[in-house]
């Protein structure tokens, strides 16, 4: 497995695969937080877009049948190079994704606008270590990226709706 692989197999696990159970409904469980409820609904999609491709959507501590199938199931959750979003942080790293693959197709599904959704969860995500950077306070930083802010509250709103759509849908 390279390291791209490897590094987005573990992404996904860690991101998604915690939230396996939560993927179809329960009547006896407390009700899930708005983050759960978005992954839970992210995870279903993604299964069901890899499960049409014929592909075994990954499990922790399930391995897939050989190296070929794992770089398969990758590149259709994660899309194929090259990424076609980008935004550079502060600190000057860049941060890539793909507009293809099963994830990219779940982002769509639930924020609607996928590139917004990149660049302004991308932003929020960082802004402490962007205050830390430019050695500004976090409040300032974050009076700075208000128009993201409210971007982020607004697509974050419209995939917990979408996400409480896609988890009351039966699948067949």
């Amino acid at each position: 497995m390279n390291r791209r692989t490897r590094a987005l197999t573990v992404l996904v696990c860690a991101l998604l695969l915690p939230l396996a159970g939560c993927a179809t409904e329960h009547t006896n469980r407390t009700a899930r937080t708005p983050d759960d409820t978005i992954r839970a609904a992210t995870l279903a999609l993604t299964d069901r877009c890899l499960t049409r491709q014929g592909l075994t959507p990954p499990r922790p501590g399930k391995r897939p049948a050989n190296r070929a199938e794992e770089q398969r199931v990758a590149a259709a959750l994660f899309g194929s190079p090259p990424a076609e979003l980008s935004l550079t942080l502060a600190n000057g790293i860049p941060v890539r994704a793909h507009t293809d693959g099963c994830l990219a197709a779940a982002q769509r599904t639930l924020y609607g606008d996928q590139k917004r959704w990149f660049r302004v969860s991308t932003v929020v995500n960082n802004l402490k270590p962007e205050a830390a950077h430019r050695d500004l306070s976090l409040a300032s930083v974050r009076a700075r990226h208000r128009a993201e802010l409210t971007d982020w509250q607004r697509l974050r709103a419209r995939a917990l709706d979408a996400s409480t759509r896609v988890l009351h849908t039966p699948t067949h």
